[in-house]
């Protein structure tokens, strides 16, 4: 009566046990599972494995017969983890019932408060300073600094005005000048932004 090598790996709701019997015919193989005891024989070669670590469900478990090896799955009765196959230690979760467990991340999630988002988002906001026209023209875009202009040409005098029409409309709107005694002299030079250039449109 030869032994076979066999071993195993688990999971919490499972034990799977992998019998090394090469060649083993499906037909010839007998696998007994109990709440404490699990046999398996193909002819001469026999293993039982008890007392269990722990309790199995017999209805549940069920086996394959592949070309090298015939693998048992064991469902547990209790979740948790045996460590082993067999033993004398008695199973702490014998009685425990099996209940869906939550992952220790999702328990901790669930457990801290949710973030207000949109509370927090505000309270940023309403913290910040704004910034005004006066400290900053290009705040708030073209409308603002349109704004910005309006209120220079408002507030200047008839020669600061004729300087800044003069300058904008001569050179195409790159240069605005208040100095009308510097702007009267000749034409306003074109001034392209860097990297740009001035193209006359017919």
């Amino acid at each position: 009566m030869a032994c076979l090598r066999h071993e195993f790996y688990e999971t919490d709701e499972k034990l799977t046990i992998s019998i090394f019997d090469r060649g083993a015919d499906p037909a010839q193989v007998s696998i007994t599972f109990e709440p404490n005891k699990v046999s398996y024989v193909n002819g001469e070669k026999t293993l039982s494995l008890e007392p269990l670590k722990g309790r199995i469900d017999p209805e549940k478990c069920d086996f394959t017969v592949g070309k090298v090896k015939v693998e048992l799955r064991l469902v547990k009765m209790a979740q948790g983890r045996w460590g082993g196959i067999t033993g004398d230690a008695p199973d702490p979760l014998q009685t425990a019932p099996i209940e869906p467990t939550t992952s220790p991340a999702v328990a901790e999630a669930r457990a801290k408060p949710k973030k207000n988002w949109e509370e927090l988002t505000t309270k940023i906001l309403s913290s910040e300073t704004e910034v005004t026209v006066d400290e900053d023209p290009n705040v708030g875009g073209d409308s603002t600094v349109n704004s910005f202009f309006q209120k220079i040409f408002g507030d200047a005098d008839d020669d600061a005005k004729r300087a800044m029409m003069k300058s904008f409309q001569e050179s195409g709107g790159t240069t605005l000048s208040t100095n009308w005694e510097e702007v009267s002299k000749g034409t306003v030079e074109v001034k392209p932004p860097t990297g740009s250039e001035w193209k006359k449109w017919n």
